[in-house]
């Protein structure tokens, strides 16, 4: 197994037509979670890759699973639980440059995912393990599962990523939240914030104090993620550097970008490739995936990747 990575995964309800909510009675049904996502982009990369979750006994429950093994992910650990539903959410879009999340998760099956639910001889077979911010403020269950998970890939010699991925509606929840994200950081090897986002967790915007803070612990790569100018990145011992942002014509859809962004990431340290490398491919992926609708509809296969990074226009249109 290449890539295996845990987390929540909702069924996400899209208003075919723009507007406010109330005035919208037409949706179009799909799945989102950002790691799933990820596990998407990677598996359509060519990669093998597993995803662990719980969702309701329910028929949102197997839609998920259905949908997420049929992008190529195997779903073999995936919890079916009989006391909690699946997660939902639904978005509303009010402009081409404006979206909005509704979050129906309070007591979802993912939330009541714990220690107990992992299967370690199967996380062992993992080259990667990547992880998000997101999970661990679902419930105390899965911040001690958050930390028992990276414990264990250093135990073994797993290379363990995390995504911090903000959701502010999460944090306002948490007390410690913040705490919580940075203690698990400094046990990941890689760390790819977006630049707002370690703004947030360290209340600076000075790239070489993010730097200086998230390289401590066991991490030793940071990438941070810089919205449509590109990414920056420092590996331990070396000096920052920039990749600039593939521009494209339009954003149809932010949501995603990302989740691709970390799979083109994982999937090319997978293949050899340097961090200059995968973090080019990081911007590839997250522009295809900003120019489709839905949350992981834009992730590309090796063949499309191929094609948009060698075409000879710097805009895709």
């Amino acid at each position: 197994m290449d890539v295996v990575t845990f987390g929540e995964t909702m069924v996400v309800f899209e208003p075919v037509e723009m507007g406010a909510l109330r005035y919208v009675d037409r949706f179009k049904k799909g799945v989102g979670g950002a790691e799933s996502n990820v596990a998407i982009g990677v598996a359509k990369l060519g990669h093998s890759v597993g995803w662990v979750s719980k969702v309701g006994n329910d028929e949102l429950g197997k839609y998920v699973i259905s949908a997420i093994r049929g992008e190529g992910v195997d779903t073999s650990q995936v919890v079916l639980d009989d006391g909690a539903p699946t997660g939902l959410y639904l978005k509303e879009k009010l402009r081409d440059d404006f979206n909005r999340v509704y979050y129906y998760r309070a007591g979802s099956a993912a939330s009541r995912l714990g220690v107990e639910d992992i299967n370690w001889a199967y996380m062992k077979q993992a080259k990667i393990i990547h992880i998000t911010g997101i999970t661990p403020l679902l419930s105390d269950s899965c911040y001690e599962l958050c930390h028992a998970v990276l414990d264990f890939a250093k135990e073994n010699g797993i290379f363990a990523s995390f995504d911090p991925n903000l959701r502010m509606k999460l944090l306002a929840n948490v007390p410690d939240g913040k705490e919580r994200l940075l203690a698990l950081a400094s046990k990941a090897d890689l760390v790819m914030p977006g630049r707002d986002e370690a703004a947030f967790l360290f209340d600076t915007d000075e790239l070489a104090q993010m730097f200086s803070r998230l390289l401590t612990g066991r991490t030793t790569s940071v990438v941070i993620k810089d919205g449509a100018k590109g990414a920056h990145f420092m590996e331990e011992g070396k000096e920052p550097q920039f990749v600039p942002s593939c521009p494209v014509d339009k954003v149809v859809d932010p949501v995603g970008a990302g989740d691709g962004f970390a799979a083109g990431v994982l999937a090319s340290l997978l293949e050899g490739k340097s961090m200059e490398e995968a973090v080019s491919v990081g911007t590839q992926i997250g522009a295809l995936v900003v120019m489709a609708k839905g949350d992981m509809e834009g992730l590309p296969e090796r063949e499309q990747l191929e094609a948009f990074s060698q075409a000879r226009s710097d805009v895709l249109r």
